[in-house]
């Protein structure tokens, strides 16, 4: 058998990668344009990305912002979500999901997520919730759709809120509809490592006027559409969205689908070609997900079968010219800021008796956190045989896993 790179072998994949972000003079000429009118701030541009952006996702409504943590914190306010509320998150994410609930004074529930979507496990929710819970925030990780049929079926059962965390998922569907407005709202970031990306910046979709307008109040100083410009209604923040990331939003939605699709059918030869292959874990599509989005490509790894860590297994398929990462290593509650909070004397009396992020466990995404792969969204964007090199550097690594013990 051939030897592995990592141990002086041919590495398999001699692949020059996408680099990201994409850009051409569709972003040019749209940056100049705002350059040359002289209007530079929060207008034409701005309003006609909102109604495209929305419209691509199919939502009624679309609200900007300086990037996908503040528009998650404004959404939590438009909704009354504050302090002493409790709002149900998963474990494996960015730590926004959580911050942005702390921010508007609300405690974060980690609830557990399922295996085989490593998305929020809609049972632990139902589990979670107390007379406290106000809201549930799935996440829609790496652009799989979280079981959103069964949490609104929850939610509504007990007078919840649902704020999708779509931030990885432009381009998703659930039986067809977009995420952003499966629930009462969504928010989307548009930051550098994004598939749509103006720097920074962000979104949220929703089907509801009225949550489209309270977000708008509070992310433009608590203005009112109907007010004077000196007239503010409401305690609100200055997050707007300039001219200049608008006219890049609209150059890089203009290649949104096209992209999207080619991610989509380029995973899909990865995950027939790993199907069946000792050791791999593919996470298979829910035929409820018309179309995924993917921000990364993921498996996971039966780490007895193969006998090394994840680290070891990447380390040794980046040799072999996959440029795979460990991602998400460690559940939110187990983050310095969450397990300090639990030892501040101080924040003991607002957290109470109710959680402490100390005791916090929940088994499936710590597996997780050790066992899973990205590989990110740029290089779904290569052709179909990159796409051959990856699945046989894979096999490579796992039918030589023996050299890295």
């Amino acid at each position: 058998m051939p030897t592995l790179a990592i141990k002086g072998g041919e590495k398999t994949c001699n692949v020059e990668w996408p680099t990201w972000p994409i850009w051409d003079d569709r972003e040019r000429q749209g940056l100049m344009a705002v350059l040359e009118s002289g209007k530079w701030w929060y207008g034409d541009q701005v309003r006609a990305f909102e109604e495209k952006y929305a419209a691509f996702q199919g939502a009624r409504y679309g609200v900007t912002a300086t990037s996908g943590t503040t528009i998650l914190e404004a959404t939590l306010t438009a909704l009354g979500i504050g302090p002493g509320d409790e709002v149900i998150v998963p474990p494996y994410t960015f730590v926004a999901t959580a911050s942005a609930v702390l921010r508007n004074g609300a405690i974060p529930i980690f609830a557990d997520i399922q295996a085989h979507t490593l998305c929020i496990d809609p049972d632990d929710v139902a589990r979670k919730i107390t007379p406290r819970t106000k809201a549930i925030i799935p996440v829609h990780l790496g652009g799989y759709v979280a079981d959103m049929d069964r949490l609104c079926e929850i939610a509504g059962a007990h007078h919840l809120c649902v704020v999708e965390d779509a931030c990885h998922s432009w381009g998703s569907q659930w039986k067809g509809k977009g995420t952003g407005a499966l629930g009462n709202g969504g928010v989307f970031s548009f930051q550098m490592s994004k598939n749509i990306t103006s720097g920074e910046g962000g979104i949220m979709l929703t089907d509801d006027e009225g949550l489209a307008d309270e977000c708008r109040s509070f992310t433009n100083v608590g203005r009112h559409k109907d007010g004077a410009w000196y007239q503010h209604f409401k305690v609100g923040s200055n997050l707007r969205l300039t001219e200049f990331q608008a006219a890049l939003l609209l150059a890089q939605l203009s290649r949104l689908e096209a992209h999207t699709l080619k991610r989509q059918a380029n995973a899909e030869i990865i995950t027939q070609g790993l199907r069946d292959l000792p050791g791999i874990i593919p996470i298979e599509n829910d035929p409820r997900i018309t179309r995924r989005g993917y921000h990364f490509y993921s498996f996971r790894l039966d780490l007895n079968q193969l006998g090394v860590t994840r680290d070891r297994f990447v380390e040794a398929l980046t040799a072999e010219g996959v440029p795979a990462v460990v991602g998400y290593t460690t559940p939110l509650y187990k983050n310095p800021v969450f397990e300090s909070m639990s030892a501040d004397p101080d924040f003991r009396p607002y957290l109470g008796d109710r959680v402490d992020y100390r005791q916090v466990q929940c088994p499936t995404c710590e597996q997780i956190c050790a066992d899973t792969c990205w590989i990110f969204h740029t290089i779904l964007l290569a052709d179909e045989p990159a796409m051959h090199q990856v699945v046989a550097a894979v096999h490579k690594v796992c039918e030589n896993v023996s050299e890295l013990r």
